[in-house]
């Protein structure tokens, strides 16, 4: 199978390599993805610990900021890596970890390259998140008797239909993980059903639980209501993580509910800011005002005034927008795509409407409606009610807000157990 699996990765690799150069935001960490690490990363063989941990773009890496700095107090002698794939990924890393950890590309899963990164880091331990099983990668490990966790691991449906079609291939793919800390029970029983042994599997729980208070308590960095140059008596209405044909929804509710909230001003978050030219001409072929978040004056700025739409074309700034949100929407869920966290926005106590497609995060979505911090919309016209009836009922909004918040308190402890794991392997226990 691994075989067959390097055939086609051989046959498939000039086309691979074609749409990777094709792509101007992949080319950056081409280089280091084809195996060659700069020099200053080749380790001095001093006896210290080297840890590996790879999140694959901007949302693991930042869930795992509160993981490595944990690792690195625990561990303070340690090298640590964190690897990405995105551009987005390097930039979070560079940003909040900087001093505490180096950045790396994350190698193709071609023989050559994985084995010069292995080579080159010598790790003493891997850390994958959530579900990046890549099996040369994970083989070669294994065949170092390097130990590799699997993190906040999870397996949207589906992906999991995906693996199941090869299974045997994937049983030995995963035999390469020592442990694999998952996110929710159903989690643990489909890694369970892909053959891996009940005792190298359990729940740890969401680190993005950890990780997003501690990002609504940071005292620094946060977007003002001076920075978007809203006026007294203005209320946003934020709709993070946007992907193609939510906006037309959204802009659509957004009309409907300046009816009854005149004062309400939009904030387009689209997932990819790289569409941010797109979403503009959708905004502006409604017959509204666009204001690009990067054009907006500096401060001191008089405040803008009037129905518009802000279309946030920055990274790293929509977690910290939530706090001062009236209305949330959270995309990737009116479309299938699987669908974006509900907890940034929660962290800061407020209430959550999202679409149907919430598999990424589908056991969040559930307990956010059992309880009440939530409400799912299945389209533009099931949203207008939802917000309409929000806004009109103020008591109603902050109580599921407040459920929100104490939902993700409740829900908290998967960085000290997923550390406690770590600590164990690396240690020999």
């Amino acid at each position: 199978m691994f075989v067959l699996y390097n055939l086609l990765l051989l046959l498939a690799s000039p086309v691979i390599l074609a749409l990777l150069l094709a792509k101007k935001r992949c080319r950056p960490g081409l280089r280091q993805r084809l195996g060659w690490l700069p020099r200053d990363l080749v380790q001095s063989r001093d006896g210290r610990p080297t840890i590996w941990v790879h999140a694959v773009s901007m949302g693991e890496a930042t869930a795992v900021v509160p993981l490595v700095q944990q690792l690195k107090t625990r561990y303070p002698a340690a090298h640590v890596f964190v690897s990405t794939v995105t551009e987005t990924g390097k930039e979070t890393v560079l940003r909040q970890l900087a001093g505490q950890a180096a950045h790396l590309y994350f190698p193709l899963d071609f023989h050559w390259s994985v084995r010069s990164a292995l080579q080159t880091v010598r790790p003493s331990l891997i850390v994958v998140v959530e579900t990046e099983f890549w099996p040369n990668f994970l083989r070669e490990a294994a065949a170092r008797r390097i130990p590799v966790i699997l993190a906040n691991g999870r397996l949207s449906t589906d992906s999991f239909a995906g693996y199941c079609r090869a299974r045997p291939f994937f049983r030995r793919v995963l035999a390469a993980f020592t442990l694999c800390a998952m996110q929710t029970d159903r989690d643990v029983e489909r890694m369970i059903q892909l053959g891996v042994e009940p005792q190298r599997v359990v729940r740890t729980g969401n680190l993005k639980y950890d990780q997003v208070t501690a990002s609504a308590q940071a005292t620094t960095g946060l977007l003002s209501r001076q920075d978007l140059r809203l006026a007294r008596g203005e209320e946003l209405f934020v709709a993070g993580s946007t992907h193609s044909g939510e906006e037309a929804a959204v802009l659509d509710c957004y009309r409907r509910l300046l009816d009854i909230a005149p004062a309400l001003v939009l904030v387009l978050a689209p997932r990819h800011i790289e569409r941010a030219d797109d979403v503009v001409k959708a905004v502006q072929s409604r017959g509204f005002t666009a204001v690009r978040r990067t054009k907006l004056p500096g401060a001191g700025g008089a405040p803008i005034t009037g129905p518009r739409v802000i279309v946030l074309d920055t990274r790293g700034e929509l977690a910290t927008l939530y706090r001062d949100a009236t209305l949330v929407f959270v995309g990737g869920s009116l479309v299938n795509v699987g669908g974006h966290s509900p907890l940034e926005p929660a962290a800061w106590g407020k209430a959550v409407v999202f679409g149907p497609h919430m598999d990424h995060f589908a056991e969040a979505a559930e307990q956010f409606l059992a309880c009440g911090a939530g409400a799912m919309v299945r389209d533009a016209d099931e949203m207008v009610p939802v917000m309409r009836a929000l806004l009109t009922d103020r008591s109603r909004l902050e109580a599921m807000g407040k459920t929100a918040y104490q939902l993700v308190l409740e829900s908290q402890g998967a960085l000290a157990r997923t550390v406690a794991l770590i600590a164990s392997v690396l240690e020999g226990r």
